[in-house]
């Protein structure tokens, strides 16, 4: 009787998990410790605002403004990025301050002087669309929420503070970042604008605001870069809109026109939190596993951060920022295909038009401005994997894939003349082949569905670059000189950050970046037999690697490293050769030991959301591994049962049985037929049906 009622209890409480809204599930602090680097504060979703607190930058670790091990902050800036590895943004800063205090920035031997306050964490609440705390220093409450272009501010001052004022800062930038030119004026008794120049990341960045109060105040700008708006004392409450342009400053007005006309903060908030919850919405899934179920929204809202729209209201073509590529092809896109492809048609459409003008699809694009960073040629997956599921136009595609394929800047030269990138002629030169090679494969998927053969044949070709760097002695691919010699000094487990033959990883890891073709992988091992031998060793070997290894190989089982994007599609690989329970147990590994809802909980940089587009495809029980045409394949399911809002209507997963020690598919239905692929298409997923898997214990 008790085991009975036991079950029935678990089963309504895994029912009423489906009836909960996914956005009360979301904690945005997750990520927010360790290496995580996540934006924390108020925006919507893929808005141009997120407007929250910055911290005094120190380190690495401050790339998003935030860190939940310092409470410090100069102020609330309207944009910032998450998940990154290089800091950038935090545009016009405001701080609400009592007193007559110092406007300039901090000295390098006194960083905390100035405008900087401590926030008092127990009074913090952070949740989609909005953010709350309390400045120690000058006794105020700021609370902020945000539509897509304008942040919206409510400040709480004591009754009995005087010299009350809000100062625009519009020097301090993000880590790198640093102003070039400023501006701002008064217009009238209630609003000022301007706009924000800078270099940094982003090598010539520009920023355009409208602000208005809900007071009147008095201009007083004294010093370069900054304004103060001194308020009348007595003011309890005071609201501030922060609207920004990327185009002009009549640009931001117009934002603030449109979106934000009125003063209700509460209703505003309200409005943001409804967007969170209709774009989270698009799965929901079902869990008795409260700490899973925020882990889970947690990670959808990650990925909905960025892209980040960059045009104005009135603009009919979307323009977006924040374009990590490198990091997002290999699951936020394949993600986005599936639960957003009306977003994914406009962003691939962004990218498609930046090729136009610039002649090169974006490496990684930051504010209008190719930053190149990372290396290979990110974008083509993007739009090839686009395209070849019916969400972009092929012929349109075509002609930026094959240019991008051919230009000869970042090496690329190199590639072409032989057929892999010398190590003696290039840094990070097995990186880059290895990243060039598989864009190839998708230009070649693309050329092959128009008929183009012999680009077909062409693209394909050299989409197997990667055998000229493999090692059939040691069996690692490698670094290889303009004269076809391997390396002579060569350690597997060594890295040097940004200044060896790999990009941010070493031989142990890059191994296996062949996702376009492991077949052909196979054959240079020898057979399935060694190749799963070598990868088996994967999880398993330790090893040093070195004083100045990268900082972003962290999640480390033996060699394998969750932290960074390489590895993310390694652990299907076993799935692919025949055994999927190894997929299942390392894939439920990550799942479980690797993502938790701490602000630790993230093993390595967010990225962008490519981590949490990980833990989102993989905890649903497949995985996209080519990095186009919407093959995903079969690990292993985490929660009872999911739905996805899709073209087709409804996708539902249903894990009959599944656990923690249930944890391996026996059985596969595809609306109610027996299923005996390991992978599911693309296309069946966007039709709607119901994917049934049964789980069980491994075979003793």
């Amino acid at each position: 009787m008790k085991k009975t009622l036991s079950t029935l209890l678990c089963g309504l409480c895994v029912l009423s998990s489906m009836s909960q809204r996914p956005v009360d599930a979301v904690d945005p602090l997750i990520g927010s410790g360790g290496h995580g680097h996540v934006f924390v504060g108020a925006n919507v979703p893929y808005g141009l605002v997120q407007a929250g607190p910055t911290s005094i930058p120190t380190t690495w670790d401050w790339c998003s403004g935030y860190h939940r091990s310092d409470s410090t902050v100069i102020g609330f800036s309207q944009t910032h990025l998450s998940g990154t590895g290089i800091g950038d943004l935090f545009d016009v800063t405001v701080m609400p301050v009592v007193g007559n205090v110092t406007y300039a920035r901090g000295t390098e031997d006194d960083p905390r002087s100035g405008l900087w306050s401590y926030a008092d964490r127990s009074y913090e609440v952070a949740r989609p669309g909005y953010y709350r705390t309390r400045l120690r220093r000058y006794n105020v409450m700021a609370e902020m929420t945000a539509t897509s272009r304008v942040g919206f501010y409510r400040f709480t001052f004591d009754r009995d503070s005087a010299n009350l004022a809000i100062v625009f800062d519009l020097e301090n930038g993000g880590c790198w970042d640093k102003a070039t030119d400023t501006y701002i004026e008064a217009v009238g008794q209630r609003a000022v604008r301007g706009y924000r120049y800078s270099k940094g990341w982003a090598a010539d960045q520009k920023i355009y605001f409208y602000a208005e109060l809900s007071e009147n105040f008095t201009f007083d700008k004294a010093q370069t870069h900054y304004a103060r708006l001194n308020l009348s004392n007595g003011v309890e409450k005071v609201y501030l809109k922060v609207a920004l342009s990327t185009t002009s400053m009549a640009g931001a007005e117009r934002n603030l026109r449109a979106e934000l006309a009125g003063w209700d903060f509460d209703q505003v908030q309200a409005q943001a939190t409804q967007r969170w919850n209709d774009e989270l919405s698009r799965i929901r899934i079902e869990t008795a596993n409260t700490a899973q179920r925020r882990i889970f929204y947690t990670a959808l809202y990650h990925t909905m951060i960025a892209p980040s729209v960059t045009h104005d209201v009135d603009v009919k073509t979307p323009t977006y920022s924040t374009l990590s590529l490198w990091d997002t092809y290999r699951a936020a896109h394949p993600l986005m295909t599936i639960i957003s492809p009306e977003r994914a048609t406009e962003v691939v459409d962004a990218m498609v038009n930046i090729y136009d003008r610039s002649g090169k699809l974006p490496v990684w694009y930051l504010m209008g401005n190719e930053t190149d960073c990372m290396v290979g040629n990110p974008g083509i997956p993007v739009v090839a994997d686009a395209a070849l599921k019916g969400l972009y136009p092929l012929k349109k595609a075509y002609p930026a894939l094959r240019g991008s394929a051919e230009l000869k800047d970042r090496s690329q030269d190199l590639y072409h003349k032989y057929g892999y990138i010398p190590c003696d002629k290039a840094n990070e030169s097995v990186a880059m082949t290895l990243e060039y090679a598989l864009a190839d494969w998708c230009v070649a998927e693309v050329a092959g569905a128009l008929g183009k053969r012999a680009d077909e044949r062409r693209y394909r070709g050299r989409s197997h670059a990667y055998e000229y760097l493999f090692d059939p002695q040691l069996q690692f691919i490698r670094g290889k000189d303009s004269q076809h010699r391997f390396r002579k000094e060569f350690n597997p487990f060594a890295s040097k950050h940004r200044e060896d033959d790999y990009c941010e990883g070493n031989a142990w890891q890059y191994t296996w970046l062949v996702p376009h073709d492991v077949k052909g992988l196979v054959r240079l091992f020898g057979g399935r037999k060694p190749f799963l031998h070598k990868l088996d060793s994967l999880f398993t070997v330790t090893g040093n690697l070195g004083e100045q290894a990268s900082v972003d190989i962290t999640g480390l089982i033996g060699q394998y490293a969750h932290g960074n994007e390489p590895s993310h599609h390694i652990l299907y690989l076993y799935t692919m050769l025949g055994e999927p329970n190894k997929t299942a147990d390392k894939v439920h590994q990550v799942l479980t030991t690797l993502y938790s809802d701490q602000p630790d909980g993230l093993s390595g940089n967010e990225d962008v959301g490519q981590m949490s587009a990980w833990y989102i495809l993989s905890s649903l029980g497949f995985y996209q591994v080519a990095p186009a045409g919407g093959r995903y394949y079969f690990g292993t399911p985490l929660f009872p049962r999911a739905e996805i809002k899709v073209k087709g209507g409804t996708f539902k997963i249903i894990a009959h049985n599944v656990s923690d020690q249930n944890r391996y598919i026996k059985a596969i239905r595809l609306n109610g037929k027996r299923y005996k692929k390991w992978y599911i298409d693309y296309k069946d997923i966007v039709a709607g049906g119901t994917l049934e898997f049964e789980m069980g214990k491994a075979e003793p």
